[in-house]
């Protein structure tokens, strides 16, 4: 079965909810995701192209199973989905209770402690997902990327023509930094802790003499920390949340040292 008639079989089974589901061609959707055949969002003409058929197998996949239980160790688990497995063979490091569904692909050197991982997401090689870290359904996570404790990376199937989130390539996202709604993180880029991007939250680059504002992408080798601007409202004048871009990063500023020292003149760590 070629991709392109995969992807017509789960469009004419997504377009009528009342017929008979084509099980063989959702499950063989959904087992390309979890070996990362297949991604529902990837680099294509110089961006990023979603593959709706993608998040429409994700859907169909939820109908195909039922609940069951599963016992790993002395956790038990009742769901539709489920669980990853075969990671020495992917050579991918897990540490209980660190949970990552079927459905998701984790490239080799991934390393996740105690944290989460959702159907649909991609995670590329040698990627950190730190201490109760989440990365929600379909986001789209780069190469040497460390998401630290607590991040909120989160997820997307409808509608269907929403980008999931996405962070390229070796970017740093700090401690309980929450990016949704599709975010676009730049290649290298460093989000300072406690971050909170939403499509519609400000990102204003501050290091020239006029603010330059961006919403729903952060530029590459940026560094960015949370901040503030006024809004006025009925009951009177109130600090909005966003994101602030303080400097780029150089040669001088990449090792985690020189990162750290930048952030914390602007009171904010790296985790």
């Amino acid at each position: 079965m070629t991709r392109d008639d995969l992807a017509g079989r789960i469009e004419a089974s997504y377009a009528d909810p009342d017929g008979a589901l084509d099980i063989e061609a959702v499950e063989a959707a959904v087992g390309m995701l979890d070996r990362g055949e297949l991604r529902v969002a990837e680099p294509a003409d110089g961006g990023w192209r979603v593959n709706e058929w993608a998040k429409k197998a994700v859907l169909l996949f939820f109908r195909v199973r039922g609940l069951e239980t599963t016992d790993v160790g002395p956790f038990e688990y009742h769901d539709k989905l489920p669980l990853k497995s075969g990671y020495e063979a992917s050579g991918v490091r897990v540490v209980p209770p660190a949970t990552a569904r079927y459905g998701a692909f984790l490239s080799r050197g991934v390393v996740m402690m105690p944290s989460y991982v959702n159907i649909g997401a991609w995670v590329g090689p040698g990627t950190m997902v730190d201490t109760w870290a989440t990365v929600g359904s379909c986001a789209q996570i780069g190469a040497g990327v460390h998401l630290s404790g607590g991040v909120g990376i989160g997820g997307v199937l409808e509608p269907l023509q929403a980008a999931p989130v996405i962070v390229e390539d070796g970017a740093f996202i700090g401690s309980r930094v929450v990016i949704v709604e599709g975010v676009h993180v730049g290649r290298e880029a460093v989000i300072g802790t406690g971050v909170v991007l939403t499509a519609s939250t400000p990102v204003i680059d501050v290091t020239g003499p006029a603010p330059v504002e961006f919403r729903g992408e952060v530029p590459p080798r940026a560094v960015v920390i949370p901040g503030s601007r006024p809004k006025t409202f009925s009951a009177g004048e109130y600090g909005l949340p966003c994101g602030l871009i303080i400097g780029y990063r150089t040669e001088d500023t990449d090792d985690k040292v020189r990162l750290n020292a930048l952030l914390r003149d602007h009171g904010v760590s790296m985790s």
